[in-house]
C-alpha cells in the first residue's frame, strides 16, 4: 500500500475529532496498511489515520521496528490507573520537538480489530503513553495540549525556528 503524505502542524484537522469506522472491511484494511506503511516510512511507534488525512478511529502501534504492528479500530480507554508515569511525546506531525507528557500508568483500552471482533488489551509503560496518546489524536487532542501553557509555547516556539530552519 502507498505512503501517505503527513498532515503537519497547525493543520486544523489535528485538532477534529475522528469518526466512528463505517467503512467496509477491505477498504478499512488498505486504510489500516496505508496507515501502516506510512509508519514505517517515518519511523514512528504509532500513527493514526488522522495523521494521514482520513478523519477515521484507526490507530497502528509498533513500538520497536523489528516487532509486529498492532491495529485498533474505534479504540477508547475504559479504565487509568490513578497511578501516573511521564514519557517523552513528539509527533510525526511537529517533526523536532519532543516534551515529557504525564498520563495514567496504566490503562485498559476496548476496540475492534480488523475482523470486527470486541477485544480488550491492558497496556502499561511506553506502550499505555502511546496508545493514550494516539486515542488523545483521535479525540481531537494534539499531544502539546496535555502541556502546561508555558511548556506549550516554548515547545512551539522551538517548532517555529525548526521549520524557518527547514522551509525555502
Amino acid at each position: 500500500m502507498p505512503v501517505r503524505p503527513l498532515i503537519l502542524y497547525p493543520d486544523a484537522r489535528l485538532h477534529m475529532a475522528a469518526g466512528p469506522v463505517t467503512a467496509p472491511r477491505e477498504t478499512l484494511r488498505a486504510l489500516a496498511a496505508d496507515v501502516l506503511d506510512t509508519l514505517g516510512a517515518v519511523s514512528a511507534m504509532g500513527l493514526t489515520a488522522i495523521h494521514i488525512g482520513q478523519p477515521e478511529r484507526v490507530v497502528v502501534i509498533r513500538l520497536q521496528p523489528d516487532e509486529p504492528h498492532a491495529v485498533y479500530i474505534d479504540p477508547v480507554v475504559v479504565f487509568a490507573s490513578p497511578e501516573r508515569a511521564a514519557h517523552p511525546e513528539g509527533s510525526v506531525s511537529m517533526p523536532g520537538v519532543v516534551e515529557p507528557v504525564e498520563r495514567p500508568a496504566r490503562i485498559r483500552v476496548r476496540y475492534r480489530d480488523l475482523d470486527g471482533a470486541e477485544r480488550e488489551e491492558e497496556a502499561e509503560g511506553l506502550r499505555a503513553a502511546c496508545l493514550q496518546h494516539e486515542i488523545d489524536q483521535l479525540d481531537g487532542l494534539f499531544w502539546i495540549d496535555r502541556l502546561s501553557r508555558l511548556r506549550r509555547d516554548r515547545a512551539l516556539k522551538r517548532y517555529a525556528k525548526l521549520r524557518a530552519r527547514t522551509e525555502p
